[in-house]
């Protein structure tokens, strides 16, 4: 097919877009979390690999988290077993981990693993207890409000948080050009599996491994404000003037909370964006617009 002048000039502006971007994150570390629509489209599956592998290609060093609660609800309820949640966390019972592990350490991990081969790349796929990678802690929630006499203690089961990150087997495949690929299940001390939130997840890898950025791809454009307009180029103060007004609240707290925490830690940058647009890791990465919700220290 021959391009016609306008269609050429465009692929050479976006080419040179790219440039200073690859010259700037040659070497550094990009952890995405990657969920969500992305995960079940097919043509956002197969943009997403190509995003990955790309970055690879031109010296970047990816490392993903997934997630997979859609796919663990689906097998739960063909088993005959109700999913249920409090505060946005799956009650996770002995059987029900049994279930969490064999989804996302094998059928979800397994497929983003091959995805990313059939699109060229070298991937390795790692649970939380593997190599040691993740250790967890076992979660409480408290529920506490005007309406309880005293603070209650919620028993989620085996809902984890991460206590600590052992990066050796991270750097040794990053070093070894390979892609890693992590389900967010984590071991405690008692040798007990835990089911961790894969942002909390990313957000702490991030950490660790003093990434550039954290990217957190999600089912929507990124943070609204309250007349639906995107928020972008974010700090601690505006976040916290944004949770203050109401602005920020229910189910992106926590991934905002995580955001920032990684920045605060040492990540350089946290992107929160919109995993239905195609090849959103590659337009967030390669270009100066980006697609969601910029997030600094300072």
């Amino acid at each position: 097919m021959n391009l016609n002048k306008e269609q050429a000039q465009n692929i050479a502006a976006v080419l040179s877009e790219a440039l200073p971007y690859i010259q700037r994150f040659a070497g550094k570390t990009i952890v995405v979390k990657y969920g969500g629509n992305a995960m079940t489209d097919e043509a956002l599956k197969a943009g997403f690999a190509r995003d990955i592998v790309l970055m690879k290609l031109v010296g970047m060093n990816p490392v993903v988290v997934h997630g997979g609660g859609p796919q663990i609800g689906n097998l739960l309820s063909r088993i005959g077993k109700q999913s249920e949640f409090v505060q946005g966390m799956r009650v996770t019972d002995t059987e029900t981990m049994d279930i969490v592990e064999m989804v996302l350490g094998g059928q979800v991990n397994k497929e983003i693993v091959n995805l990313i081969h059939r699109n060229g790349g070298n991937a390795v796929g790692l649970t939380g207890k593997d190599g040691n990678l993740i250790r967890a802690k076992k979660m409480t929630l408290l529920r506490d409000g005007p309406e309880f006499h005293t603070s209650e203690i919620i028993d989620l089961g085996h809902v984890g948080e991460v206590e600590e990150i052992n990066i050796k087997v991270l750097n040794m495949l990053i070093q070894g050009d390979f892609i890693p690929v992590i389900a967010p299940v984590g071991v405690g001390e008692d040798g007990h599996s835990y089911n961790i939130n894969a942002d909390l997840v990313a957000g702490k890898i991030a950490e660790a491994l003093n990434a550039e950025k954290l990217i957190l791809l999600t089912n929507i454009p990124g943070l609204l404000d309250k007349e639906g307009n995107l928020l972008t180029g974010l700090n601690s103060q505006t976040v916290d003037a944004l949770i203050a007004d109401g602005t920020i609240y229910g189910g992106m707290l926590p991934k905002i909370k995580c955001a920032l925490d990684a920045v605060q830690n040492g990540v350089t940058s946290s992107h929160i964006i919109d995993g239905r647009v195609e090849h959103a890791v590659m337009l967030e990465v390669f270009t100066d617009e980006g697609v969601g919700t910029l997030i600094t220290a300072q």
